[in-house]
């Protein structure tokens, strides 16, 4: 079975000429983020991708997880991988050195995340949740909760959860009916059962920090009323290790399409009188604090889709190289030809690799305002780069997960009847990024979030903001020579002007019928996913013709300019039939609903 390559050269080149990392690492607190050191890491990260995580995915989708007497074993090989990799610091990369951590920017995380993700997508959620559980207690926690806890995720001794969905709530949170009660003692007895919980139980660490929603008694009706408590597996005792076992339960292990080897949990709290818990900030505002958890995760689930499609094309195009059938076309001989030289296989590889050089552009420039976000200056910079992070994620993770999850389909496609057959291992990725639409909120809430609170919660601001953040910079794009950047600057700017009468569309349309700009909301974030990733390509092509004229023999960067202009005339095209549907498919929806009620 076809190995793993880490796309070390393509990150690279993203985070140099896109995500512009000279300027990320002159930001406050990133003195030690050298170009040399952050070459060292993912170089160090694509071998432990490659030679470790990688040959434990199949082993991972064949074996799964299980629970066995009370006790969830994760598949051979896990428990090692998981105790090199915390070993390694890889735990450790973005967080404070005050909680062990080594202070790298974000942008950097985000290209090593791909990589674990490509190799092993199962494994790669562990870290990535415990990431972002502990980004939550150092912005919300207490002293002695960072104290007690952040080190320990940090270095990856503990893992962390998120305990949000519930069976009759579904993605509607303020359906949760899990319970905080106080107790005398300060901390609080919770009841009540979570699922879907990724991580839930496992046997990787010798604790698990769960965070979990909860109501209080007389806690306002709704998300208003939601309070959110720090639940261990294990209740810490007076030296911080674990102790007595908390009062949690793992019911059942979820059996999924995919990622066997994630262990999807229900768990249930307080079947012997309450789970102890400790409040996480002021009560009644955790859904506020399991945003910052919600929105980290949406960008990872963004990354996710891109690496699982990454890891599919890669297969692909080995196989179209080795598989040898049919005669080439146009060719006088008799001879058969390895597939990839038929016009539609090569047409399909050419549009895997340009939507995944796109998708993983728009998510490096994201992690890379938001680096800027943190530890800009200046507070104008910061909140325009907030502003414009805010309008991105939604767009990175339901539109990468959408395209993901085709790219995937693709390699299955390229592979043909092989493609179907478990052996290959091309259904493993097809299945496996299924779940990157459904993760922390489907694309229609992706969507709808896109369109609520980012079109129509400021009357357009935010979005318009954004648009001209993307004109200026195909501007200056434009003012490079050559025939095919007239051609990518000239389609973006077409382009624009779709996805400006859109937004003015939905604008207009929200004050006809409120229902007309969801009934868009789908296509209004495909279109922007259009655009935002011909924002980027027009970007990587820009980079390619300055770098060409050092470098011009450079088969690389002929290859980036390939995939610039094979997205603008494969994919971009798509923002006109978003825009079409937009205005003129909308009110049927609204019209097919009225039907239904």
């Amino acid at each position: 079975m076809p190995r793993y390559v880490p796309p070390i050269q393509d990150l690279q080149f993203v985070l140099t000429e896109v995500a512009e990392l000279d300027q990320i690492c002159a930001l406050p607190g990133y003195a030690d983020a050298e170009p040399d050191l952050i070459g060292a890491i993912l170089e160090e990260a694509g071998k432990f991708a490659s030679e470790i995580l990688a040959p434990l995915n199949r082993v991972g989708d064949t074996e799964g997880s299980r629970l066995e007497n009370d006790i969830v074993r994760t598949p051979e090989g896990w428990r090692e991988a998981y105790r090199r990799f915390a070993e390694g610091g890889w735990t450790s990369l973005l967080f404070d050195s005050q909680y062990g951590g080594q202070g790298l920017p974000r942008v950097v995380g985000a290209a090593v995340q791909e990589m674990w993700d490509a190799a092993n997508m199962s494994f790669g959620l562990c870290p990535m949740l415990t990431q972002t559980a502990a980004e939550v207690i150092s912005l919300g926690g207490t002293s002695e909760q960072k104290e007690l806890y952040l080190g320990r995720l940090v270095r990856g001794e503990w893992t962390g959860t998120m305990n949000l969905t519930e069976s009759q709530a579904g993605s509607d949170l303020s359906a949760v009916r899990t319970q905080a009660v106080a107790a005398d003692e300060g901390h609080y007895l919770l009841t009540g059962q979570k699922i879907f919980i990724t991580y839930g139980d496992h046997d990787l660490s010798s604790n698990i920090v769960h965070l979990v929603l909860a109501r209080t008694p007389g806690a306002p009706e709704g998300v208003k009323g939601i309070s959110l408590f720090i639940v261990p597996k294990f209740i810490p005792d007076s030296d911080g290790e674990p102790g007595e076992k908390n009062d949690i339960r793992t019911v059942s292990l979820e059996r999924k399409l995919g990622i066997h080897a994630s262990p999807t949990a229900v768990l249930s709290y307080g079947d012997q009188g309450g789970a102890v818990g400790y409040l996480l900030g002021e009560e009644n505002r955790g859904l506020e604090y399991m945003f910052i958890m919600m929105n980290m995760a949406r960008h990872a689930v963004g990354i996710e889709a891109y690496a699982i499609a990454e890891r599919a094309y890669q297969r692909a195009l080995i196989y179209a190289e080795e598989r040898i059938q049919g005669r080439g076309v146009g060719v006088h001989s008799d001879g058969r030809v390895p597939i990839i030289q038929h016009p539609d296989v090569c047409r399909m590889l050419l549009e895997m690799k340009c939507r995944i050089d796109a998708m993983r552009a728009l998510s490096l420039y994201t992690a890379a305002a938001e680096d800027r976000a943190i530890h800009h200056v200046e507070e104008e910079d910061r909140l325009r780069n907030q502003n414009l992070v805010d309008v991105l994620i939604p767009i990175v993770k339901g539109w990468s997960s959408e395209l993901g999850n085709d790219v995937a389909g693709r390699a299955l496609q390229v592979l043909g009847g092989m493609g179907f057959i478990e052996e290959a291992g091309a259904a493993q990725h097809y299945r496996d990024a299924r779940i990157t639409t459904i993760y922390e909120g489907t694309t229609g809430i992706q969507a709808a979030d896109l369109v609520r609170r980012k079109l129509l919660g400021d009357g357009g601001g935010l979005i318009r903001e954004a648009i001209s953040t993307v004109q200026v910079d195909v501007a200056s794009v434009s003012s490079n020579d050559g025939k095919e950047i007239t051609e990518i600057c000239t389609a973006m700017r077409e382009a624009l002007l779709r996805l400006k009468a859109a937004t003015e569309w939905i604008l207009e349309s929200a004050t006809r019928d409120p229902r007309l700009p969801f009934a868009a909301s789908f296509h209004y974030l495909m279109l922007w996913g259009a655009v935002a990733g011909g924002w980027q390509m027009a970007r990587v092509a820009g980079a390619a013709v300055r770098r060409m004229e050092q470098e011009p023999e450079q088969q690389f960067l002929h290859d980036k300019m390939l995939s610039a202009c094979c997205y603008i005339r494969y994919v971009l095209p798509t923002s006109t039939a978003c825009y079409a549907a937009i205005v003129s498919g909308s009110e049927l929806v609204a019209r097919f609903e009225s039907r239904s009620s």
